[in-house]
């Protein structure tokens, strides 16, 4: 008969040290804790002291002007690496942009890339950047994964078109001796445009008004506004 053995029990979950915070955080803000969580992935890979290129700062990467105007607005500290401070502030915009857009997908979109430019994708249909078409695909567990359905990216700029522009005019082959003993200004008068030419010239058509795609949103879950 084989002995038994007493396995040991497993061990409970240690709880998280931003755990307190996040849970503040959303209650307060009346969001769920899996969009800071998830935004605070994302955004610096929970790196408290975490700094982008762009000057975006702490685990929700809250960008100055905004940390600033947040602050004011919430009553936080001085300091916008300090944990608890830095999610409550990722957090009360993420709901200013949820109740600015009316759905998970465009408030990330607005946190990720600014209202303003998130503003000029809507009115104006300015593709959004590559950078935030790949932020919305992360992100896919608050989204739905419908985020990322027809929205433009950026294309990068062409640094070498300038090497294929043609430098020099071309002159027609056909230019024949007549036309060089034709007086010069019965020339002028055969190369003026007429009226109805140049107004042809100048006139183009307008081009279609650039309208949102509606298609990459979810409809918005109710949800009570912050206190």
């Amino acid at each position: 008969m084989a002995q038994e053995t007493n396995q040991p029990p497993a061990p409970s979950a240690v709880t998280h040290p931003y755990a307190p915070h996040v849970a503040d955080a959303a209650r307060r803000f009346g969001i769920p804790e899996a969009w800071i969580w998830a935004v605070m992935r994302v955004e610096s890979a929970g790196n408290p002291r975490a700094v982008s290129r762009a000057g975006a700062m702490g685990l929700m990467q809250i960008m100055p002007r905004t940390w600033a105007q947040l602050r004011a607005r919430h009553g936080l500290g001085a300091d916008p690496f300090d944990v608890r401070d830095n999610i409550t502030a990722g957090a009360a915009y993420l709901r200013e942009m949820h109740d600015r857009y009316g759905n998970a997908s465009a408030m990330l979109a607005a946190y990720n890339a600014g209202p303003g430019r998130y503003d000029d994708y809507l009115s104006r249909g300015r593709p959004l950047p590559a950078e935030t078409v790949a932020y919305l695909a992360r992100l896919g567990s608050i989204t739905g994964n419908d985020s990322v359905v027809e929205v433009a990216v950026v294309a990068p700029p062409d640094r070498f078109a300038w090497r294929r522009s043609a430098l020099f005019v071309h002159t027609s082959a056909a230019t024949t001796e007549a036309d060089l003993a034709r007086p010069k200004d019965e020339i002028a008068a055969a190369d003026r445009p007429t009226a109805q030419s140049a107004v042809g010239q100048l006139s183009s058509p307008n081009p279609p008004a650039a309208t949102p795609i509606d298609s990459i949103f979810v409809p918005r879950a109710g949800a009570g506004r912050p206190q």
